[in-house]
């Protein structure tokens, strides 16, 4: 048989751009420069927002026996309905009723794999030929690596970060045209640790209605708030303009592994009944992969039993986290952090670039910061914000304190003298 010269296949050079998108692909790059012999420190990850590691963060026991009852009920072996099981998504309904001006019901509610996986369904049914949809700057990596496999046109607004990181509304409205489908608000903040006004919102809503776009809400990290500010869901405002909200077990309940989220819509108006969005979500999801139907019958009892006692804790360790965070990087010489973290696990921190003699951007710094301190950190250019990092603070604040410390030491070597 002769040799074959030519294969029908070949790599998808493709699929590895907007891997190169991917929080977790840059994060293993970090890891594997970490020289720990060199260090002899072990490794502190503040690379990512999951703190499960850490016995302090550890979910309810409420929500780890729900999980064995469910699994021991043998009533969830089975496969789930493409949008979700019904208990699940009314028990979520419910949930997400109390913090709204009006009832959503089971059937505005959609069961997805993660958060990760309603981005991907959205862009997938909002996404045609010649639509562009507004990301913010800096953003969540993976909305810019599923775009690139969506007939949709990107196009960022900027985050002010001497205004808390409010949405520039007036750079939203010189970017949206005719074919703008949508604008993506993340709140409380990943990467920024902010979280938006009742007012701010509000203006947001007001700006979607008056360009006639929708609005998707990533409320990830909905209720993880610790400063003066309180969370309010975007889809309060939902007879304003149509909401998209994703929502997530991962964060709030400290189970970032179970890969549980959802899509709710909120639109008391109905417009996205109207013109078929809700319906191409509904097609989407027959086609598209399924929460495990164990974690799905576990929701109910997740949502009725966790005690408020486990929030409150979870928000008081994470406020003294960001104090203990903003106060001590105001010793770092090289590095500011405009605002101080009041929601989610992150904040965002800015690197004097030309005061460093040897550092030449912000993935040179975590690349070296890494190898020499075995301290990991996410740099700004993955979110969009050049010359940044985006520090997970969701630790035990021994370790923060020694992150921080290590941090601090490496700027003072690599500082112009």
């Amino acid at each position: 048989m002769g040799k074959q010269e030519e294969w029908g296949f070949k790599e998808n050079h493709e699929l590895h751009a907007a891997a190169g998108f991917t929080i977790r692909n840059i994060l293993e790059s970090i890891i594997g420069n970490i020289d720990q012999k060199r260090s002899g420190k072990p490794m502190i990850h503040l690379g990512h927002g999951d703190p499960s590691i850490y016995p302090c963060f550890r979910t309810s026991v409420s929500v780890e026996d729900a999980l064995v009852e469910s699994i021991r009920s043998a009533n969830f072996n089975c496969y789930p309905s493409g949008i979700g099981i019904d208990p699940a998504r009314s028990a979520l309904a419910e949930y997400l009723s109390k913090d709204l001006p009006y009832n959503i019901t089971n059937d505005d509610v959609f069961l997805t794999a993660g958060a990760n996986h309603g981005i991907e369904v959205l862009l997938t049914v909002l996404a045609r030929p010649g639509a562009n949809i507004l990301f913010p700057r800096p953003n969540y990596p993976i909305y810019e690596a599923r775009a690139r496999f969506s007939e949709i046109e990107v196009r960022h607004f900027d985050l002010l970060p001497d205004k808390g990181w409010e949405v520039d509304l007036d750079g939203v409205k010189a970017l949206a045209d005719k074919n703008t489908l949508g604008i993506v608000v993340i709140n409380p903040g990943n990467p920024c640790g902010n979280v938006f006004t009742f007012d701010h919102m509000k203006k947001i809503a007001e700006t979607a209605r008056e360009l006639g776009i929708l609005v998707i809400a990533d409320e990830v990290y909905a209720h993880l708030v610790f400063g003066e500010k309180p969370f309010i869901p975007m889809g309060v405002l939902g007879d304003i303009a149509p909401v998209l909200t994703l929502g997530s077990l991962s964060k709030r309940w400290i189970v970032p592994g179970w890969r549980f989220g959802w899509i709710a819509i909120n639109d008391p108006t109905r417009i996205l009944q109207q013109t078929g969005v809700v319906a191409s979500i509904k097609s989407c999801l027959t086609i598209s992969a399924d929460p495990p139907t164990v974690i799905q019958g576990a929701i109910p009892s997740v949502i009725k039993n966790t005690p408020q006692s486990f929030f409150l804790n979870i928000n008081k360790l994470l406020k003294e986290a960001s104090d203990l965070f903003y106060e001590k990087v105001k010793e770092i010489p090289l590095v500011t952090c405009p605002h101080r973290p009041e929601g989610s696990m992150f904040a965002m921190v800015k690197l004097n670039m030309p005061a460093f003699e040897d550092v030449v951007d912000d993935t040179d710094f975590c690349m070296k910061m890494a190898k020499e301190e075995s301290v990991v950190v996410l740099p700004g250019d993955v979110v969009g914000l050049k010359n940044w990092v985006r520090v997970s603070i969701g630790t035990e604040p021994k370790v923060l304190e020694d992150a921080i410390g290590r941090m601090k030491v490496f700027c003072l070597k690599h500082a112009k003298h």
